[in-house]
């Protein structure tokens, strides 16, 4: 079921929003992205801004340089289609457990800015500034999304997809893949990463953001403080955007959209009771996400803006398991994803069973 026209006849314009979520919540959201087409006017891939933050930052990318939800689906499930296959990555997804990382402290920066002005930093960007530098480093995604942007490019299509006419000012009017470094700029799609010195959001795309490349927003977008390296773009680094928030969903306030829909896999608002303390511990935290993602879906709605939220279910939770990293459960989670995204968006009593 689509949004409702605009005031004059056009149709609304439509934010999507993929959260954060590891190799789990990757598959989680492909597996998501047929059941919201249905509810979409047009294609996921044409919808006039799409913000993306770690594991929905990869998939932002892919889509908006072309790929289709068939070719997401294919990849998860360790095939290649599309221009995925025209990439020549075949896989993206590293171990379940980082390797060891170095000795000290992330950011001693950030770490210092924490002790002496608590009330300026998020208390879990805070926390991430304690945590040692990670070792891991992604070059699978960078080599995939930089495949893809290229390819974007040759195509000479903008990546396909027409201008969303979104209000942008400042940014050019023309295409919106620029050739070379450091140019590349998306007026359509958002990267969402955390400067690890000062512990600031940013959002590369988004105008007055720093410039940079898309692949490399995208890997900034995803390196898990302690896991990964920061990602270092015109010598600042950078670290994961799900640190401040898994969705950042807030950020769309006034992004110039009318309707909303976001993919959150570490909110839930239907949970299960597990029995094991680590489990139940997990969904405490799932539920502190899921009250904190609400609250930002209702500032929306009390603007005049539509928010659709889907999340995973009880029978999704338990074959996503705690450790969202793990990969060798992602085909699983991909095809639980598939019946059980398309059951909660199945109209009952003419409304979809979401959020």
């Amino acid at each position: 079921m689509g949004p409702e026209p605009a005031a004059g006849g056009s149709r609304p314009r439509i934010g999507l929003v993929l959260g954060a979520g590891g190799v789990l919540g990757a598959a989680w959201m492909t597996g998501a992205l047929p059941a919201l087409q249905g509810l979409l006017p047009g294609p996921v891939n044409d919808v006039d801004l799409i913000v993306g933050t770690s594991a929905g930052s990869v998939l932002a990318a892919a889509l908006r340089c072309g790929a289709g939800i068939d070719d997401l689906v294919a990849f998860q499930r360790g095939e290649v289609a599309g221009v995925l296959q025209d990439s020549g990555v075949l896989d993206v997804a590293a171990g379940p457990w980082p390797p060891a990382p170095h000795w000290g402290v992330g950011s001693p920066r950030l770490m210092l800015a924490t002790l002496l002005t608590p009330h300026r930093v998020q208390p879990w960007v805070g926390a991430s500034a304690w945590l040692p530098p990670g070792r891991a480093r992604h070059t699978g995604v960078h080599a995939m999304v930089h495949a893809l942007h290229s390819q974007a490019h040759q195509r000479g299509t903008s990546s396909g997809l027409p201008s969303s006419g979104l209000p942008s000012p400042g940014l050019p009017s023309s295409g919106l893949l620029s050739p070379g470094p450091p140019d590349w700029v998306e007026r359509r799609t958002w990267i969402v990463a955390v400067d690890y010195d000062t512990g600031r959001r940013v959002i590369f795309g988004r105008d007055g953001a720093p410039r940079a490349r898309l692949a490399d927003a995208v890997v900034a977008s995803c390196s898990i403080p302690g896991w990964y390296e920061p990602a270092v773009i015109s010598g600042r680094r950078y670290v994961d955007g799900g640190v401040r928030s898994p969705t950042s969903l807030g950020v769309l306030a006034r992004a110039g959209v009318d309707e909303v829909y976001v993919l959150a896999p570490m909110a839930s608002v239907v949970t299960d009771r597990p029995r094991r303390p680590y489990e139940r511990l997990e969904r405490q935290l799932r539920r502190l996400i899921t009250l904190a993602l609400l609250r930002e879906a209702q500032a929306l709605r009390a603007d005049g803006i539509g928010v659709t939220v889907l999340t995973p279910g009880p029978e999704d939770l338990a074959v996503m398991g705690v450790n969202l990293m793990d990969p060798r459960r992602r085909e699983l989670v991909l095809e639980t994803s598939l019946r059980t995204s398309a059951a909660l968006v199945r109209p009952a009593a003419d409304e979809p069973q979401v959020a």
